[in-house]
């Protein structure tokens, strides 16, 4: 574990941690945001790559408009027309993507500082972090205390265990927002990855990328990922959910057995032999293909981040749930405890 000043947001001091294990697995992390800024990990010749999308500094992170490597809440993804009624009350948010509200809003959890406490143990090297978000912060009710923990493992595995606790009723949806590129960060698009998504079925959007309601079977369709496919192979198809969402920007319902961690998404790139294993507990998985990357952005060392240079994975309960009673709740009332699980897990094929 080593940690460095990052700088400071209106007085705030930011710090910038660096975990690694015993085989070499680096992964940065500062508690602005508790925002990934690198996982450097071997390819199948032994080469270490940053696989994350971000910036070099603070300031790059301070607009972050699409969210690399944060944790996101309140509520993760859209809810429409920025507003929902809970317990017979309507509640107003931000309308910060079109009509919608997204990410928690205005300045979501994305955009303050965590407390951090690191801590090493028979598990892993990590960081908790915390954070109270107020009563009616960003139009959210109840005073919600927040926690997330970070864990990387000796396994090669990189763990984020959420809680939350409020004192009054309110949506909760928290995920981690990285942009993966497993041929390295700026090395071009990730239309050559192969994923396999252990989904079914998804929920199909209107115009406004807000689900219908309905949960459609992938069969069929350029969205079946049941079988390991490359994604630019179908990414322009003029199927109506492509065109809608510019490309993939669809939350996945897993295929679960238990409630346990099960595996959400299978990511190769297959000329560096790097993989990514997503496990959660979580009922769906976004999967976004960086369609609204479009070259305006500079990350790290300079690397100009093209459209679809990296993609996000989010699991996660499904987009506008507090506005659709038929989807899994995201509901958390007072005595209640939110708790999910997600893991990322590292590997090569040679």
């Amino acid at each position: 574990m080593k940690k460095e000043k990052f700088g400071s947001v209106q007085g705030n001091a930011v710090t910038l941690y660096t975990l690694t294990n015993s085989n070499g697995l680096e992964v940065r992390a500062t508690n602005f945001g508790g925002i990934i800024v690198s996982v450097r990990t071997p390819d199948k010749q032994g080469r270490m790559d940053d696989i994350v999308l971000g910036f070099d500094d603070l300031q790059g992170y301070l607009d972050n408009k699409p969210y690399f490597g944060a944790i996101i809440g309140r509520y993760a993804n859209r809810i429409a027309a920025a507003r929902f009624t809970l317990d017979g009350v309507q509640y107003s948010l931000a309308a910060n993507n079109g009509p919608n509200s997204l990410h928690g809003g205005i300045k979501g959890f994305n955009k303050v500082v965590w407390s951090a406490e690191p801590f090493e143990n028979s598990t892993g090297v990590g960081l908790i972090f915390t954070y109270t978000s107020k009563d009616g912060e960003e139009g959210y009710p109840g005073n919600l205390r927040a926690k997330v923990t970070y864990t990387l493992t000796d396994q090669n595995e990189l763990t984020f265990d959420y809680e939350a606790m409020t004192d009054k009723a309110t949506p909760v949806n928290l995920t981690q927002h990285s942009y993966f590129n497993l041929a390295g960060d700026g090395r071009g698009d990730i239309l050559g990855h192969e994923l396999t998504l252990n989904a079914d079925r998804f929920t199909p959007v209107d115009k406004n990328l807000i689900p219908t309601g309905e949960l459609r079977a992938v069969k069929n369709s350029p969205l079946d990922f049941t079988k390991s496919t490359r994604i630019g192979s179908r990414i322009n198809d003029k199927d109506e959910q492509l065109v809608l969402g510019h490309g993939y920007d669809h939350n996945f319902v897993i295929h679960r057995t238990d409630p346990g961690p099960v595996l959400a998404a299978h990511l190769r790139e297959p000329q560096t032999g790097r993989v990514l294993d997503v496990y959660t507990t979580e009922p769906g998985v976004q999967f976004y293909s960086g369609n609204f990357l479009d070259g305006t952005i500079t990350g790290k060392q300079g690397h100009v981040y093209k459209q679809r240079f990296g993609l996000a994975l989010e699991p996660q309960h499904f987009p506008d749930s507090p506005n659709h009673p038929e989807f899994p709740s995201t509901i958390l009332r007072p005595g209640q405890v939110y708790q999910s699980r997600t893991v990322y897990k590292f590997s090569v094929e040679k």
